[in-house]
């Protein structure tokens, strides 16, 4: 909630070809939702899409309908079709290096594997983007890692001041 008790509003992306395809259960989603949702936000926008252009694609169309935060869960890895860094990159304006590095440092300690995460974060028109792991505790860990931080953001990225949050 914001400052003035308006409500925050979020979008998540699910990025995964199994899930798109329905033939894995998309749970990295609902994951990154509810988390947002205790940190009061309002998910207004979900979608799960295949790997590749699908994903800049629903990114614009989000930025376009001015959606103030949308979160990725997956595609972050280092396999062959995990290109959500690549694809976010094509759409944002201003890249925050301190939200992806602040997300690896916060798991890299429990969980390894987090060094290999290549999440990006951004600004895009009035749009915070930022990517997390596609496994459920990687996308959950993303979230809590930018708790503390993510209202401030998303009130800064559009037009707030530095002490709002």
């Amino acid at each position: 909630m914001t400052a003035d008790g308006r409500t925050r509003r979020a979008g998540v992306l699910t990025v995964s070809d199994r899930a798109a395809a329905g033939s894995y259960p998309d749970e990295s989603g609902p994951a990154v939702a509810a988390a947002l949702e205790v940190l009061g936000f309002e998910v207004v926008e979900t979608a799960v899409v295949p790997d590749g252009d699908a994903v800049s694609n629903q990114l614009r169309a989000w930025i376009a309908a001015r959606v103030p935060l949308v979160i990725t869960a997956g595609g972050t890895g280092l396999g062959p079709r995990d290109l959500t860094p690549e694809q976010t990159h094509q759409v944002i304006q201003r890249v925050v290096p301190g939200i992806a590095e602040r997300i690896r440092a916060f798991s890299v300690e429990r969980v390894p594997a987090a060094a290999l995460s290549r999440g990006i974060a951004g600004v895009a028109g009035e749009t915070l983007i930022i990517n997390v792991p596609g496994s459920v505790g990687g996308a959950r860990d993303g979230v809590a890692a930018i708790a503390g931080i993510l209202g401030h953001a998303v009130d800064q990225v559009n037009g707030g001041d530095h002490g709002s949050s």
